[in-house]
């Protein structure tokens, strides 16, 4: 177990550390650091002038900001990086010359944290399944702390965790690239292409979401997708326990689908014996990868030691996290739904797989160097029309010319506020108007949150 140091004997104390990037991590880290005696300098590539305001609160922090020159390393003992940050910047680079050790806040909390950590990652569900993982865990009567890359950065509340509380703590493959200490409990959902512009293969990517388990101990439990293979394949990895979730087979240890139920097995269930948790139209998601989310939850705290019954009410109770399949409103009978955390042409898949009606989808925004075919062969069956718009626009228009032999199912416009006028006009009633991108929102927005509030607000209005 890791326990959370005293101030003066943190191995930082005294230590000059940098950090690189000044959004949410990075102020987190220039907010936590000084509090355990650490020397901080942080490195923007923004200009002073620009965050002149948001500096101005850190006046025990150095700022080296527009640009990130090598002196700035000079007496530096640790470099952190932010999730934004590319791992092959120059700056970086010069570090690993030197030999300067880098790390990141999901590192410098896992091995501080007093209490267990459950670590969640995944291509697509984490959100969903951290967010109902933390609630079921709350329900049991755990005190729970719910961050990462949702919510709060942890290191924010480290001195308010106790030992018998629980973390639940969702990591992005960028943070996991740089780990060396995996979570008591690690959560691998499914692994599939995405964000290769950043790990350029995906034997890379796979390698970033397997430090969720490489690192753990005998004692330790690791939670995979069955049916997911890349999840799947990483089986032989696990060191502790291993604990499984399943939509098509029954497992000896996790959670299941028999029929239209759910069921939880193993350690967590009364003489190892399958206990049914609820039915599948209990659940208050749309679509099967959703199915695969709350099986996951209740895999996770079925191994934490919480009751089907637990389990059962809290995923009644359970709201769709914004921006997931989020029903915005209902105008003239046609339903507006807003998906923007769809940031990869198959989570595209996942979400028109939930619908049965006819779907008028927005798609665009920035590519990430995925293969668009089979989401594309998709949405030419289900929907009524495809508005592209964004960075990447273009490019959904010429691979539906490409598998259609023609355009005429989709419109090119630029802007998201375009694209949802075009929608207006075309959808019909007893339809849904989509808004399920497949690619990132940096085109345009600062994240996919800003898409998906600008969204909002537009239907809103109508």
């Amino acid at each position: 177990m890791h326990t959370n140091g005293t101030h003066k004997l943190d191995k930082l104390y005294g230590r000059k550390v940098a950090v690189l990037g000044f959004a949410r991590q990075g102020k987190a880290l220039a907010r936590w650091l000084p509090t355990i005696g650490a020397r901080v300098l942080v490195s923007d590539s923004r200009p002073a002038e620009k965050l002149a305001d948001e500096t101005a609160q850190f006046p025990d922090v150095e700022f080296v900001l527009g640009d990130h020159p090598e002196t700035m390393l000079d007496g530096v003992d640790l470099l952190c990086i932010s999730g934004g940050v590319a791992p092959d910047l120059p700056i970086v680079l010069s570090a690993i010359k030197r030999r300067i050790p880098i790390s990141n806040d999901a590192q410098l909390f896992l091995e501080r944290s007093p209490a267990p950590v459950i670590g969640i990652t995944g291509s697509a569900g984490k959100t969903t399944t951290t967010t109902l993982t933390g609630e079921i865990l709350k329900r049991a009567g755990m005190t729970t702390w719910i961050g990462g890359n949702i919510g709060d950065v942890l290191l924010d509340v480290l001195p308010q965790i106790k030992r018998d509380d629980v973390v639940v703590m969702e990591l992005s493959s960028f943070q996991l690239d740089l780990i060396t200490t995996s979570p008591r409990l690690g959560v691998i959902l499914n692994v599939t292409p995405n964000h290769l512009d950043r790990h350029g293969t995906m034997e890379n990517y796979l390698r970033a979401k397997a430090n969720m388990i490489v690192h753990q101990g005998p004692t330790d439990t690791a939670v995979l997708g069955y049916d997911d293979p890349m999840s799947h394949s990483l089986a032989d990895a696990v060191q502790g326990n291993l604990v499984w979730f399943s939509g098509q087979a029954m497992v000896s240890d996790g959670a299941f689908m028999a029929g239209q139920r759910l069921l939880v097995v193993g350690r967590s269930s009364t003489n190892g014996e399958p206990h049914i948790i609820c039915g599948r139209d209990d659940i208050p998601l749309r679509g099967d990868h959703n199915v695969q989310n709350v099986l996951a939850a209740c895999a996770i705290t079925g191994a934490s030691g919480v009751s089907a019954e637990v389990m059962a009410a809290t995923i009644r109770d359970f709201k769709p996290v914004p921006h997931r399949l989020e029903v915005v409103r209902v105008v003239n009978d046609v339903t507006y739904i807003n998906d923007s955390i769809a940031t990869a042409p198959e989570r595209v898949v996942a979400a028109l797989k939930s619908f049965s009606e006819p779907v008028v989808l927005l798609a665009g925004g920035k590519d990430k160097n995925l293969p668009w075919d089979e989401m594309i062969r998709l949405a030419l069956s289900k929907c009524r029309h495809i508005v592209a718009f964004g960075d990447a626009g273009d490019l959904v228009v010429s691979v539906v010319k490409q598998v259609a032999g023609n355009t005429d199912a989709v419109t090119r416009v630029q802007t998201l506020d375009e694209a949802l006028a075009k929608a207006v006009s075309l959808a019909k009633p007893g339809d849904v108007v989509l808004l399920s991108p497949g690619g990132t929102s940096y085109d345009a927005y600062i994240d996919f949150v800003a898409r998906g509030e600008h969204f909002r607000q537009l239907v809103m209005k109508l």
